[in-house]
């Protein structure tokens, strides 16, 4: 019996590992919505109705994000290309 118990735990991990690796595999897209003004574009991000990133893109300037890190509603400049999507938010 313990023989038999040793044969089967690989092949029980191996099944539990093939069922979790497309839960692992997925990857969330945030809804953008763009909003044009005079003097820049306006990129808000959201997941399930949470917004959680603003992306400024001055006419003119150098494009940035203000984020919301804790989910208390006080954004925070930050530089760059991409953003995280923070915790809170999943």
């Amino acid at each position: 019996m313990p023989l038999l118990r040793l044969a089967l735990a690989p092949l029980l991990a191996l099944a539990l590992m093939a069922g979790a690796s497309p839960l692992l595999a997925q990857t969330v897209e945030p809804d953008i919505k763009v909003r044009q003004e005079a003097s820049q574009t306006i990129r808000e991000y959201r997941i399930n109705g949470k917004l959680y990133a603003i992306r400024i893109e001055p006419k003119g300037g150098t494009a940035y994000f203000l984020v919301d890190h804790n989910g208390d509603g006080n954004f925070q400049r930050q530089e760059g290309n991409s953003v995280d999507v923070p915790g809170w938010v999943k």
